[in-house]
């Protein structure tokens, strides 16, 4: 079995620096002709105004229909230059060899005469298998068709997927090349640092820096910073993005550097909207059109909540920031090819179920089902009674309910929205004729051919009815009807995911406080965080303005949310604001305190601001279980606020209602939510808006011409992000007293051999958890904590503690993030013996420490350290630092009953083993306590791993156990060869 492994090492190898030595060869050459260019063109000394000047008349890589271009477009500088790009790019394609299935490129021809274009005709391949693939997985087979060189992508790889039904129970690996890539500031501040920092090393080690470069589309969308510091303000926007500014304009400027020094990358400034809901208005689109060569849009983004765009019908899912370089530079991306769940939906949902109601209940069942890994694919009668809308809520929470995708395939809801966001009537024409001709668009006006699926679900939409989710995870739906029940039972319940351990004497417990010279009291379930935000729901105009009419309806009864709870709502795009106020709904919410603060993720990531003082004061001397209330997807605990223990996830309209009671403790069937002006109680009958109520307004109040407008906008900038001054330089000039921007350590002391496979020796166990253990856990995220060791670093760099800014806009310096790791406040680690917090004992002092200081001691006596952990290890989101993190803390290996699936390649990806308890086993059924040093067996020589083989674990107390190393392809034994994805890059570049 070594040799066969060694073999196919080597195969996989060959074939992805072969790959690179085409990339590298031809960005030797001038590319003097690209195909159907007059013009001589050498593209690493192309500047971006030469591009605009030699490219003006030529047309954009893709197009809403709209001349936009302007000096100050951004759009327009991605649009004009990427011609040459994508030429670029295709001839690395060609270079290796002809395709070999250049004999099924097929006209497209349009209606009126002349043709779109050429594409890859999956019907001329005449395989009755393929008819039957589900259409997700077509999208992967067009993909490999198109790049099949017998290099990067080989005739096997395209058989595998063709016979998808037999290869996938197998776990097979197959190349994936996505079109485009998507990135947000928090994580695409540490992508440019790090595609920074490759320059320097290209450089160092005598290569030519310029080839680190994006060779496919990349979007950058600056929506992660902006913090709700004001709210319940007019000014709130204005205010805010001040705030945000002045805590960022160094990353700003940072971004913006990259913006030039980098081609084919472009950046959404702050303020325009979340990443997502622009992606999905905006950026998608769902065909290419590239150099007459048509092909479906695919899209891999560094967060986890890029598979909001596969409700649009466009592949697309989230990779650790590491994979997304490695995809920028060129690389495909190797994947396991999934199964399939098949969703069948039926049925319609019940007046006064909202979307929400529905992505909650859907998460429910698919977790339940178990879908990590897969694709999901929904079809089914039902689908034509979802708006675009509502599949995009669906898709956004793919991470929350653990699939890879949750793809809804093109119809005629989608070319309908695609008309409605303003992309013109011959791109949607062009859109329909290639999915149609390539079997890839879904008419339900036509008899269905079956589709082959790994697994079957089946939801009658009628049987949804109105939830939200929490307190603590997403996928812990609780029904509305049984909310006050379920509240009481999580106050007995002991700590877990579902308790709190309020002794019964203290659950009645107020606090009265004074808030700003008013009386004012909190129990246990009050609300103190009520939040409309995140793309999740923002992107929905049936919820948006569902939350505009139960606002008017309590305003015009005489309800008032109460002055303590901190209210916002946060768009996810400027068209939420303009159809607000085109309904008239907007100065109804912002009578209840919702005024808009910012457009950006604000509290859904943690970016909730402060609470009022005297309200934390109460919260924290009475030891009160607060409640947030938001429309986000993510509710895991520390979160959203350290002082709110309980966070639901629920509907905008919801959220609004919530705020209203002022507490999760009340039964909307049968307690008022409060007294009306009349001196009457009013329930939530009273002021919860009909289907149809919200139908009619969205009907008249959304329109095309308001996607127009905010997106010819969007791509002007602000003026304050217009006024940043950026160098001109190619490679970046460091500032090594920055707290924000730090050349990382990744690449120091490299050398141009790889320093090979490598076992651990003698390891402490740095830290020691049980199951669910999250990437919000793991990685750097929220506020930093004043007593944490990060406080302590930009204490002592001069940095005051009001400018500390959160954890996320400082994903860029690698000595603050280090400092960050594993420094959740609510980390349960089982070496502190029921303590909850960011500390661990060091074993061989027995002191406690916090875990960044323990690691550092360990790191010092030359000792290795690995983790325990129990199922699920890594899910949630901030991914790329929770694999960073651990690296630089010195962690060699994670050992877990189970792992998400891209925090796992992200380990592999920084050069960590992550290795899989045996079933049936863990550190407790083993009797491991975390106290022993651990031996982990592995060939030193990397052609002598499989993937997926058994290792053993050895501990200096005598124990043994095997383990199976998570290596799944072939690809990341190469990259744990080499230290990591990117030192492997580096050497394959500099060797070719």
């Amino acid at each position: 079995m070594a040799s066969s492994s060694a073999a196919l090492l080597r195969a996989s190898r060959a074939r992805l620096s072969s790959s690179l030595s085409s990339l590298s060869s031809l960005s030797r050459t001038s590319l003097a002709s690209p195909p159907h260019s007059p013009s001589l063109i050498n593209y690493r000394s192309l500047s971006f105004s030469s591009a605009f000047r030699s490219l003006r008349s030529s047309p954009p890589r893709w197009s809403h229909g709209y001349d936009w271009r302007s000096p100050l477009s951004l759009r327009a500088q991605i649009r004009t230059a990427a011609p040459v790009i994508e030429r670029f790019q295709r001839k690395i394609a060609t270079m290796a060899s002809e395709n070999a299935f250049k004999g099924i490129l097929t006209s497209l021809p349009k209606p009126g005469g002349g043709e779109f274009g050429k594409f890859y005709s999956l019907p001329a391949i005449n395989d009755p298998r393929i008819d039957k693939l589900p259409y997700s997985i077509k999208i992967l087979l067009e993909s490999a068709i198109r790049n099949c060189d017998n290099f990067q992508v080989t005739k096997e790889d395209v058989e595998k997927i063709i016979d998808w039904k037999n290869t996938s129970p197998k776990q097979v690996e197959i190349p994936f090349k996505p079109a485009r890539v998507l990135l947000q500031d928090f994580t695409g501040v540490p992508a440019v640092v790090d595609l920074a920092s490759m320059r320097d090393s290209m450089n160092k080690l005598g290569g030519d820096s310029n080839k680190i470069n994006p060779l496919v589309p990349v979007d950058l969308v600056i929506d992660h910073s902006v913090q709700v510091d004001v709210a319940r303000s007019e000014n709130a926007v204005q205010a805010n993005m001040d705030l945000e500014f002045q805590r960022n304009k160094e990353r700003f400027a940072f971004l913006k550097w990259g913006s030039s020094a980098f081609h084919n990358m472009l950046v959404v400034p702050p303020g325009s909207g979340i990443v997502h809901q622009v992606n999905l208005e905006y950026l998608g689109r769902v065909v290419f059109n590239t150099d007459g060569v048509l092909y479906p849009d695919s899209v891999v983004g560094t967060d986890s909540h890029t598979t909001m765009i596969d409700g649009l019908g466009v592949a697309g899912w989230g990779v650790g920031g590491i994979e997304a370089e490695a995809a920028m530079l060129g690389q495909p991306m190797s994947m396991v090819l999934p199964g399939v769940v098949g969703f069948k939906l039926s049925g319609k949902l019940h007046n006064g179920v909202t979307a929400t109601d529905l992505v909650l209940t859907v998460t429910q069942m698919l977790r339940k089902h178990g879908v990590v890994g897969k694709f999901v694919e929904f079809y089914g009668e039902g689908m034509g009674e979802l708006s675009l809308a509502d599949r995009a809520t669906i898709a956004n929470m793919s991470p929350e309910y653990g699939a890879t995708m949750g793809f809804f395939p093109v119809d005629h809801v989608t070319l309908q929205y695609l008309k409605l966001t303003g992309r013109s009537d011959e791109t949607v024409a062009m859109i329909e004729a290639y999915l149609r001709a390539n079997k890839m668009f879904v008419d339900y006006n036509e008899p269905q051919q079956e589709r082959v699926y790994s697994s079957y679900l089946e939801l009658d939409l009628a049987d949804v009815e109105p939830c939200i989710s929490g307190p603590k995870r997403p996928h812990d739906r609780v029904p509305l009807k049984e909310m006050k029940a379920d509240w009481h039972a999580c106050l007995d319940n002991q700590v877990g995911f579902k308790g709190f351990a309020v002794p019964k004497d203290s659950q009645d417990k107020v606090a009265k406080f004074s808030f700003h010279g008013q009386p004012a009291e909190l129990k246990h379930g009050s609300v103190v965080i009520a939040a409309i935000t995140s793309c999740t729901n923002t992107s929905n105009p049936s919820v948006m303005l569902g939350a505009g009419l139960v606002a008017k309806k309590a305003c015009e009864l005489g309800l008032e949310v109460k002055p303590w709870i901190k209210t916002s709502l946060a768009p996810g795009s400027g068209v939420v604001t303009k159809y607000l106020l085109q309904s008239g709904l907007k100065k109804y919410l912002d009578q209840q305190g919702f005024h808009i603060v910012g457009y950006g993720c604000t509290t859904c990531i943690g970016n909730s601001g402060e609470l009022d003082e005297s309200v934390a004061s109460a919260i924290s001397e009475n030891d009160i279980i607060a409640a947030a209330v938001l429309s986000g997807n993510r509710n895991f605990e520390g979160r959203v606020h350290p002082l709110t223990r309980a966070n639901y996830l629920a509907s905008p309209p919801l959220v609004v209602a919530y705020a209203l009671a002022g507490t999760v403790d009340i039964d909307f069937d049968k307690e008022p939510i409060g007294t009306g002006k009349d001196g009457k109680s009013v329930f939530f009958k009273d002021i919860w808006p009909s289907t149809e109520e919200i139908a009619e307004v969205v009907q008249s109040c959304v329109l095309p011409d308001m996607f127009k407008s905010t997106y010819e906008s969007i791509t002007k900038g602000n003026p304050t992000w217009n006024q940043l001054s950026v160098p001109a330089n190619s490679l970046y000039s460091w500032d090594p007293s920055s707290t924000y921007i730090h050349e990382p350590p990744y690449f120091k002391n490299m050398t141009l051999e790889p320093p090979g496979s490598h076992g651990v020796k003698d390891a402490y166990c740095l830290l020691n958890f049980g199951d669910s253990i999250t990437t919000d856990h793991i990685s750097p995220a929220g506020s930093i904590h004043k007593d944490s060791p990060a406080a302590k670093f930009l204490l002592e760099h001069g940095v005051d503690r009001r400018d500390f800014n959160s954890y996320g806009s400082r994903r860029g310096n690698d000595e603050v993030m280090a400092r960050g790791t594993f420094a959740n406040i609510r980390l349960v680690n089982k070496l502190l013996n029921g303590e909850v917090g960011p500390k661990t004992i060091h074993i061989p002092t027995g002191e406690k420490l916090y875990v960044f200081d323990a690691a550092m001691r360990y790191k010092a006596a030359g000792q290795d350290t690995i983790v325990l952990a129990g199922a699920e290890y890594g899910s949630g989101s901030s991914r790329d630092w929770a694999a960073k993190g651990p690296m630089l803390l010195g962690v060699k290996a994670v050992i877990a009953k189970s792992f998400e699936r891209i925090h796992r390649s992200n380990l592999v990806g920084m050069g960590i083993i992550p290795l899989c308890f045996k079933p049936g086993e863990d550190a407790d059924t083993l009797g491991l306590t975390g106290q022993e040093r651990y031996t982990i067996d592995l060939p030193s020589k990397v052609s002598e791993i499989r993937p997926g083989q058994d290792v053993t674990v050895v501990t200096d107390t005598g124990k043994s156990f095997t383990c199976t190393v998570r290596f799944d392809t072939e690809v990341e034994l190469a990259y744990f060869n080499h230290g990591g994805i990117l030192p492997y890059v580096i050497r394959n570049l500099m060797k070719h």
